[in-house]
């Protein structure tokens, strides 16, 4: 009994490592696909803040508490309630809102709008409460948002701002809520059989066109289909 209970979590934990290397492979390609902030025009820098701002500030919180809910382990739960705790404590919509407004890339009616067909289906995917997906796809994505910040730093320091909380913080602290996710996928898996042989992933999908409308705009749609 002892024996398969450790083969088993070794199983899980070898899995984890094969998804953490795939997602991190993702991550970086994203990174080195970026344009150069030296090659964008003001307005396209603006226009890249703008639209994550308009992704993060309204979304995120929802996409952590989607998670919460999907999750059935104390552990996995424990996890995602202390990532919600640190944000909303640390009221970092409002950090992100002082980080725009900074570098003059508060959002408008067109940066909403270019993005408003990929986050809609971030959240249904959200909304479907699948546990292993949403743990994947955050873990996804708070790789990418961690390696983002230096770029997104570099962006408002060329619109010539000095507020810099925002980038900072997620800098640093995403590096620890990555980790921590895996931790919970890994709690979750524990629960079940074996993990889903399709749709791991397509959270993953989904956010990748989601970025794409956040550094080039609705015109990604059209550049990403050819």
């Amino acid at each position: 009994m002892i024996s398969a209970t450790t083969d088993r979590q070794s199983e899980i934990r070898e899995q984890a490592f094969l998804i953490r290397d795939e997602i991190n492979g993702a991550v970086d390609a994203l990174i080195n696909s970026l344009p150069n902030p030296a090659d964008l025009s003001i307005e396209l820098r603006r226009g890249i803040l703008a639209r994550y701002a308009a992704v993060l500030e309204g979304n995120f919180i929802y996409w952590m508490t989607g998670a919460y809910l999907a999750v059935k382990s104390d552990e996995a739960r424990a996890i995602i309630r202390e990532n919600l705790d640190d944000e909303i404590r640390g009221c970092h919509p409002g950090m992100l809102r002082r980080f725009v407004i900074a570098a003059g890339a508060v959002p408008n009616e067109a940066d909403a709008r270019a993005i408003s067909r990929e986050v809609q289906e971030v959240r249904l995917f959200i909304g479907r409460l699948s546990a292993l997906p949403i743990l994947v796809t955050r873990a996804f994505f708070e790789g990418f948002i961690q390696k983002f910040m230096a770029y997104l730093a570099g962006l408002a320091a060329a619109q010539g701002s000095t507020e810099l909380e925002y980038t900072d913080v997620h800098g640093v602290c995403d590096v620890a809520h990555t980790q921590e996710l895996f931790r919970a996928w890994e709690a979750e898996m524990a629960l079940e059989e074996a993990a889903p042989e399709e749709g791991l992933f397509d959270g993953v999908c989904l956010l990748r066109s989601l970025i794409g409308c956040i550094v080039y705009g609705a015109c990604s749609r059209a550049e990403q289909a050819a």
